[in-house]
């Protein structure tokens, strides 16, 4: 069978080839792995957690950028096009270079199965190792323990938080959850934790293979208010004091953890990767992380955000809490079959005055019928529509000017708002 000649073509030979889309372990990782590469022979700061771990890596590539280090950063999921999850120095990886490295992969597994996730890891890796990169922030796909990109030992590895989301793989409790997190902590190497309340698996975790733990908190500490300016912070990693630092452009009060994390990451890699203060602060100032409470327009306000969690959920609720109080909140609303719906609902519901739904295509995705039920059983004023598209053109055609439009409740969601709005000569959507 000869091989895909676009980046298109390799999606989806990649998906059909896969039909179980998540199957967690090493071991078949890392046989692909040495035979296609050697170790990283750059730093490598990797980046778990329920949530909070996209901003953590936004941060760290733009301090890490405006120190001037040529920056290898691997997120995912992406919102519109692949190649956003693959980044050498600020720049997205192209399409000739992604299919050049899946192609790499592939001569490499032979008959070692591979799913969508893993071959782009590898590729990833790959990419950055052939680039000369400095430096590599990784994000964790999916847990932590056995997700591909923890085969490599991280030089410092941060977990922004624990809490509820993909039971059905890492269990459905916080302590079985953290102790999963916790697997991409490495002995004698600095492990972050940004949870204010983390688990005592991971602290268990960390102790027993004698991780250097700096917590969010006792280790790490954020100062607002008087004596850091009206629009300032500051940032403590145990003795070291990070002074006047920016707010992050990525809004909420949570951000300042991620922020802060991600500070303490590069103090730890200090003698490796010396970043001075005004990089930090310029990188603080210039991290952005489209879909997390992204504001897109005004009049009436209109945001996305990716929140699918519970913990996502709570985090979206105080960022309306601090909105000016005007107007209505509508909701455009799609989630996956899979998530906890009414985790994500029940925090939020009494802000909302109007939810536009839809359903989400694919094996995962919970139908628009399905999705109103949920707000049917608390008496909360729903429309189905059949589409993210129409659900959305429907809020900006019913919202006022003083009223707020927000998409949430997966990052389908977020993504099929976006391509509704480039495709549209209206730019409300």
């Amino acid at each position: 069978m000869s091989q895909p000649t676009t980046l298109a073509g390799w999606l989806a030979h990649l998906e059909a080839r896969n039909v179980d889309a998540i199957v967690l372990g090493l071991e078949r990782v890392r046989v692909v792995a040495d035979r296609l590469m050697p170790l990283p022979a750059f730093p490598v700061v990797t980046v778990g957690g329920t949530n909070g771990k996209g901003s953590v890596c936004a941060c760290l590539e733009a301090m890490l950028d405006a120190a001037g280090y040529r920056v290898g950063c691997y997120t995912s999921p992406h919102l519109l096009r692949y190649n956003e999850r693959v980044r050498i120095a600020g720049n997205e990886a192209s399409d000739a270079d992604l299919c050049r490295a899946l192609a790499a992969v592939e001569a490499a597994r032979g008959a070692t199965p591979l799913t969508y996730f893993e071959q782009g890891t590898l590729a990833a890796l790959w990419l950055f190792q052939e680039a000369g990169i400095d430096v590599a922030v990784l994000e964790v796909g999916l847990g932590g323990r056995l997700d591909a990109v923890n085969l490599w030992d991280a030089d410092c590895a941060v977990v922004s938080s624990v809490d509820l989301d993909h039971q059905a793989f890492l269990g459905d409790t916080r302590e079985l959850i953290g102790f999963e997190k916790a697997g991409i902590y490495r002995g004698g190497r600095p492990a972050i934790c940004g949870d204010a309340n983390p688990p005592a698996s991971l602290l268990d975790h960390a102790a027993a293979i004698g991780a250097d733990l700096l917590r969010l908190g006792p280790d790490i500490r954020v100062e607002t208010g008087k004596g850091v300016g009206e629009n300032g912070w500051a940032c403590r990693v145990r003795e070291a004091a990070f002074p006047a630092l920016p707010r992050p452009a990525m809004p909420g009060l949570h951000q300042l953890g991620n922020a802060a994390c991600a500070v303490a990451a590069l103090h730890t890699l200090r003698e490796r990767l010396p970043v001075p203060m005004q990089s930090i602060r310029a990188g603080i100032a210039a991290a952005r992380q489209p879909g997390r409470f992204q504001v897109i327009g005004q009049a009436p306000l209109r945001i996305l955000d990716v929140a699918h969690n519970p913990h996502a959920a709570r985090a979206l609720a105080a960022s309306f809490a601090d909105l000016a109080p005007t107007g209505q909140i509508h909701a455009v609303f799609a989630m996956l079959a899979d998530k906890d719906v009414d985790g994500v609902i029940d925090p939020i519901a009494s802000r909302i005055a109007c939810w536009h739904v839809a359903g989400l295509s694919g094996p995962r995705g919970l139908s628009g019928a399905a999705l109103g039920e949920y707000l049917a059983a608390r008496s909360l004023k729903y429309q189905v529509y059949p589409d993210v598209a129409g659900a959305w053109q429907a809020a900006c055609r019913l919202a006022g000017p003083a009223d707020t439009i927000a998409a949430f409740g997966s990052f389908h969601t977020v993504a099929e708002v976006m391509a509704a709005i480039s495709s549209s000569t209206n730019p409300h959507g």
